[in-house]
């Protein structure tokens, strides 16, 4: 029950998740990186998460930025950028 709870959370198929995009992840240095651009007034808001595996957990850092642009794919590519210089310049200091 409480995997569904989370899967329903981080799930980004549509269902009711007007504004959502497409979920695109890369990999980086170990880390995870979810870009999840979300929708709001006609602009793509800079959104998306920070994953690491630690044994049996997955350590997460969520983030929306106040930056916004006029293309889902733009507004991806700019949380991916932002999170590489995230991860360089905290490593995982960025969980605590």
């Amino acid at each position: 029950m409480l995997g569904k709870m989370f899967k329903s959370l981080f799930s980004s198929s549509g269902e009711g998740g007007k504004g959502k995009s497409k979920v695109q992840t890369v990999d980086y240095d170990g880390f995870l990186i979810v870009a999840e651009p979300q929708q709001n007034q006609g602009q793509w808001q800079v959104s998306g998460r920070i994953e690491k595996q630690d044994g049996e957990t997955t350590k997460v850092h969520t983030f929306i930025r106040a930056d916004t642009l006029p293309d889902e794919e733009a507004a991806a590519n700019e949380m991916i950028r932002k999170a590489k210089m995230m991860i360089d310049q905290m490593g995982e200091s960025i969980f605590d």
